[in-house]
């Protein structure tokens, strides 16, 4: 396997780490650590953290190891808000250039993740889903658009994968889903903007709410043997 794969598998396994909150925000990367456990050499480890940093889900800092970003509710709700609007701008660029071809791949991403949704492991369910919204974006024939939709994505993961965790109605989503593909396969922007409001305009909301709760499981005292302790977990 090349280095810039390997590196790409690494930075794979590292996210999902971070997303199962195997690795949770502010923990330390310990590069040897790291490529110990994965039997592979630092050289590779220390590139996939860069691709990790690059996505803000990791933060670099020459006098110590990086670490999982911890970032704030405006943090949060501000990239939400940028992630929403590209989102619509991306399905309505779709609505105008997307090939056949493109029409295809959305459909096939949503029938992928419609027949394995409510058996998949709840990370590999995630990880279709967004995989959905990417489609949409690369059909949008704007590779300046593609990218930056995928860099907000890639800030959001473990957020997202957060508040998707609250929203349990796997039903409503694959409903939701739908909608846009139909939106966009008869190239229709004002159904396709109503449905991405449906789909996505509680968004920042549920960022402030996680964060909220977050903060709460912080700072409840919970009892421990008639003594109560502050929960910092």
């Amino acid at each position: 396997m090349t280095e810039p794969a390997l590196a790409d598998r690494i930075a794979n396994e590292l996210r999902r780490s971070i997303l199962r909150g195997e690795l949770v925000p502010g923990a330390p990367i310990k590069e040897r650590d790291h490529a110990t456990v994965m039997g592979v050499s630092r050289t590779p480890m220390r590139e996939a953290i860069r691709i990790l940093a690059k996505e803000g889900l990791v933060e670099l800092s020459p006098a110590r190891s990086p670490i999982v970003s911890k970032p704030t509710a405006k943090d949060l709700c501000d990239q939400a808000a940028v992630l929403v609007a590209l989102e619509k701008l991306s399905g309505e660029l779709a609505c105008d250039h997307a090939t056949d071809t493109d029409l295809g791949r959305i459909r096939e991403a949503a029938r992928r993740m419609e027949e394995t949704f409510y058996t998949a492991e709840r990370i590999d369910s995630f990880e279709m889903d967004m995989a959905f919204h990417t489609t949409i974006a690369e059909a949008s024939r704007n590779a300046a658009l593609a990218r930056t939709h995928k860099a907000y994505l890639a800030r959001l993961w473990h957020a997202r994968y957060l508040t998707s965790r609250m929203r349990m109605n796997r039903e409503r989503v694959l409903t939701q889903h739908n909608d846009i593909l139909d939106a966009i396969l008869h190239r229709d922007k004002p159904a396709l903007s109503a449905a991405f409001d449906a789909h996505l305009g509680h968004l920042p909301q549920d960022l402030e709410n996680l964060m909220a709760s977050q903060s709460q499981d912080k700072t409840t005292p919970a009892r421990t043997g008639g003594k109560e302790t502050n929960e910092t977990a």
